[in-house]
Order: C-alpha cells, then structure tokens, then sequence
C-alpha cells in the first residue's frame, strides 16, 4: 500500500470535517445578505442562524470542554445560537430569530471560520479519545440535518415573494426534484411480515432514537412499488377530496378548515389557468409524474383513505427497506432521495430507549410527544445521510419539507 492509498484516520475526520462545513456555506452562496437574516414563519429559521447554530454547537459541545484556554468567539452567542439545550442555559426564542440583525452574516462567518481552525488544532490531540470522536460525528450528523432545513427554509421564504425568484442554478439539482427519476407504474409488493428485528444494528452512525434494535410482530402487509404522484394528487384536489371531511381526520379536517386549504403547499393555479408549482427554480408547471410533495399527514392521510389504502407503520416501511436492500426483489423504487414518507406511527421511544447524560441527551428524547414518523429521505438530504433505520420526526401540521405519500395495505 503506497502513501497515495492509505487515508489516516485523522486525515479522514479532518476531511469530512471540512466537506460538512464547507457544503453548508456553499448552500448559502447564491443567497444576498438579505435573503439570510429573514425568517418567514416561526417553524423556519434564517440562514444565518443555520450558520450559527451548527457552529454553536461545536463551540458549545467540543471546543468549551475540551480545548485549552477555551475562550468563546462572542460570549453572546452562546445564547443568541442555542437552539433547545435546556442543559446549556438561556436561549433566543425560535419565533424571534429573524429579529436578530446582529450579527452580520459577515460576523456569523467570521465565528465558523475561527471554530474552524480551533477545530482542526484540537482534532488531532484528541484522535484516540472514542467518546469525543463520536460527538464530533454526532456534531457533523446533526449539521447534515440542518443543511436540509436550511434548503426548505429557503424555499419557503423564497415562495412568500410574489415574483417566485429562484434559488440559485447551481445548487437546484442537488436541493430540488430535477434528479428525481419519473415514476412508473404503480404495482404493490406484499411481505409475509412475520416476527422481525426493527432499529440500528450497531454498525455505522445512527442517532440515539434509531436504537435499541428490537423485535416487532408484522401481519402480512403491502407496499406500493412507489411514492403518490403529482397526477394521482390532482386527482385528489379536482375530485373533491379536500372538501370531504369523510376522507379526514377529525382535528385534521378542522385544521385543514382553518386554513382553507385546497392543495398542497406551493400549488398555485391562475384564473382559467393550469396547475403550477413553485420550486428552487421558480414557478413551474406541475410536473405529473414527479412524487407530490409538501404534503402535511392529515393530507397524507386523507389521501390514503380516499383511495382505500392507508400510510405505512414506521416498522413495515423499514422492514420493506432492509428486504429490498438485502434481495432487490420487492421492486420498491424511490425508497430514499425522492421525498420523505409519512407513516401511521407516532413518535415514541423504542422498547429499552435511555436518554443518554447531559444537554447532549436533549437531541431526540424530549421530542418524543405529538408528532409522526417519516421514513427514507428526500432531494434535500445530504448524500450519505440516509439509511433505513432513519427515523425523521414532524408534528402532523408541518408541510415545508419534502414530505410525500407511500401507499401502505393489509395484505
């Protein structure tokens, strides 16, 4: 093996440290300063803060304990950039983060910049230490999680502007539908189900949620081949299907009453005109066989009712997943990079579940309350993100991310 073959594993960390940071700065490139210090509604966060934050964290987590002389960047910030760490201390309240016109974006990366370099001066002192090197993963794993937020927080922001600018051209393949490949059609895959091993089996990264392994009973159960289509949804909309609270949910039709909503998020359609949508690119014409996206769960519900179908378990979908991954015979496309799939299951904690020790132990655990499960993953996940254990969490009203519908039956 020849020096040009062997990767040191300081010289891999410091890599991927550098590639995670480096593509969450390149998502804000096509952006003015401007674009970056708004928030358009309280779910959303401002691209500047994104930027913060996920060096807030490396700051806060790594560096404070860990580095020698610490000293923070701006002792403000390790309020203004707190997200949800109770554990830390004080934060900004998340519906005001758009307020904070200071710091500059010229500030905030500034801060990046010099957690950066007191980063890769501390990595290589620390490189047998297990522990850190895990939370320094953990670190680059929840970055990756925000480059997604900061791609649909983007789109939304961007769609509240009545000219529907555009995000950016270099960055619309990788944050948008255009790699997505067209559907074909729609079949169903039955599995026996049977007593199965559900969660992370150990090997590779996972988050604290995805554990511990364990074993679930499933009834023989179908799986549609792939995910609802743009033409299946319009289907939907022009056959009445959000003006029949026989399809809905109780609290969903009152919500979906409240809002006087018709379509999904980013649907648009001129007097007299056709159906349009608005995209990274712009407005564009609804493509049909694109995956219908943006979808909240009671719409995804709704659908599903009105179809005589119903949304996956958390627990069919990632069986379905690891027999597909292990055989290829299932047939089941757009698994992970399309959209993300909304399933019946409620976010809780697995059988044996421990909230680990310290702020850190905040990351998942005390969200596990009124919210819903996603599988697989979308157009804006970080390649390499995914995996089959993933388990992606919203409440049943959330529709600014890739949120689309696979079809689920009792077989």
């Amino acid at each position: 093996m020849t020096n040009m073959d062997f990767c040191s594993p300081l010289a891999v960390l410091l890599s991927r440290y550098g590639a995670v940071r480096d593509h969450t700065v390149a998502l804000v490139a096509p952006l003015s300063a401007e674009d970056c210090g708004a928030q358009s509604m309280p779910d959303a966060s401002p691209a500047k803060w994104h930027l913060a934050h996920t060096t807030w964290f490396f700051e806060t987590f790594v560096l404070e304990p860990n580095e020698p002389g610490f000293a923070p960047f701006e002792p403000a910030f390790r309020v203004l950039f707190n997200s949800y760490y109770n554990g830390v201390g004080a934060k900004h309240p998340r519906p005001q983060r758009g307020l904070l016109t200071r710091p500059s974006l010229d500030e905030v990366l500034a801060y990046r910049a010099d957690v950066d370099r007191r980063m890769a001066r501390l990595v290589p002192a620390v490189l047998q230490n297990a522990a850190l090197c895990a939370l320094i993963e953990l670190g680059l794993q929840h970055e990756q999680q925000h480059q997604e937020l900061l791609v649909t927080d983007i789109k939304h922001l961007l769609s509240c502007n009545p000219v529907h600018p555009a995000y950016g051209a270099a960055v619309v393949p990788a944050g948008d539908q255009a790699l997505v490949p067209a559907a074909r059609h729609l079949g169903w895959r039955h599995l026996e189900g049977g007593l199965v091993e559900v969660g992370h089996g150990g090997d590779g990264f996972a988050f604290d949620n995805e554990s511990p392994r364990h074993r679930a009973y499933l009834a023989p159960y179908a799986l549609a081949s792939r995910l609802v289509t743009n033409a299946e949804w319009m289907a939907f909309v022009e056959g009445g299907g959000y003006d029949n609270p026989a399809h809905w949910l109780a609290e969903g039709w009152d919500w979906r009453v409240a809002q006087g909503l018709q379509h999904p998020l980013y649907w648009h359609r001129p007097e007299g005109g056709t159906w349009h949508e608005f995209t990274l690119a712009g407005l564009r014409p609804v493509q049909s066989a694109m995956p219908v996206v943006h979808l909240s769960y009671y719409e995804a519900d709704a659908y599903a009712r009105w179809v005589g179908a119903r949304l996956p378990t958390e627990a069919e979908w990632e069986h379905a997943a690891q027999t597909a991954g292990t055989t290829g015979a299932h047939g089941l496309e757009q698994l992970f990079g399309a959209a993300w799939q909304w399933t019946q299951s409620s976010y809780a904690a697995y059988p044996g579940f421990r909230t680990a020790d310290g702020a850190v132990g905040e990351y998942n655990g005390k969200f596990m309350v009124n919210q819903y499960v996603l599988r697989g993953s979308s157009c804006a996940t970080p390649p390499g993100h995914a995996r089959s254990t993933y388990r992606n969490f919203f409440p049943a009203t959330a529709r600014w991310q890739y949120t689309g519908v696979r079809l689920a039956r009792d077989a």
